[in-house]
């Protein structure tokens, strides 16, 4: 190698992987304040990539339509440190954990900044099965697995029936809240939150579970003014 060779300064190859994830981070984040600032009618594929500086051909080489990017910007907001949905509280006192959960989806679904753009996102997979299917395996399946992980651990401490249906345990518990926001059924607070897992988990226990025996209970009256 040469004395000229061996002065000229190495030049390193673009990290393309580096720019397209800032990329893509760019382009969720649009995503997600042009729904709430423009509602998801008026949000267009165009509108995103202005706002994020990026192409619109980049967008669709990378999604289908505007919702799958809205669905993308959503998941990445409910993305645990190693990529998937967080694993739910485990202390050993169910009703404790389950009022700490409900309650913090509570306050999420009560902010506009995720709110509605999870209500757009909702009316889109009603009406595209594409991506209603990749809602269902990426987002719906894997938080639904992490619900039962829980429900289990409880189940088998003998917090729960043995014989309990954990599909259906955790639409007991996380139904009617969901319900109730989806449908505009009244305000969502912790008081309801709170009232929803009691008379939930009053028909979830074990039979052999004393009333009560859950650590940490405390009795709360019915919701007033919940509707």
């Amino acid at each position: 190698m040469g004395y000229a060779a061996r002065m000229t300064p190495s030049r390193r190859a673009p990290d393309n992987t580096r720019r397209n994830e800032a990329t893509r981070k760019a382009i969720l984040n649009a995503a997600l304040e042009l729904v709430g600032e423009v509602g998801y009618a008026k949000l267009s594929v165009e509108g995103i990539a202005s706002r994020a500086g990026a192409g619109k051909q980049t967008i669709y080489r990378w999604w289908p339509s505007k919702g799958a990017v809205l669905f993308d910007a959503l998941l990445s907001l409910s993305e645990g440190p190693e990529g998937g949905p967080g694993e739910l509280p485990d202390t050993g006192d169910l009703e404790s954990d389950l009022r700490a959960v409900l309650r913090a989806t509570a306050d999420e679904l009560n902010d506009p900044r995720y709110s509605e753009p999870m209500r757009a996102l909702t009316v889109e997979v009603l009406v595209d099965p594409e991506l209603a299917a990749d809602y269902q395996q990426r987002l719906e399946e894997p938080i639904r697995e992490v619900k039962r992980r829980r429900l289990r651990s409880a189940q088998e401490a003998g917090q729960l029936s043995s014989e309990l249906d954990l599909d259906v345990a955790v639409e007991m518990i996380w139904g009617p809240v969901r319900n109730r926001w989806l449908h505009r059924d009244g305000p969502l607070t912790g008081e309801y939150v709170d009232v929803v897992v009691r008379t939930a988990l009053d028909g979830l226990r074990a039979p052999d579970t004393p009333e009560g025996a859950t650590e940490g209970r405390e009795d709360v009256g019915a919701p007033g003014g919940t509707g």
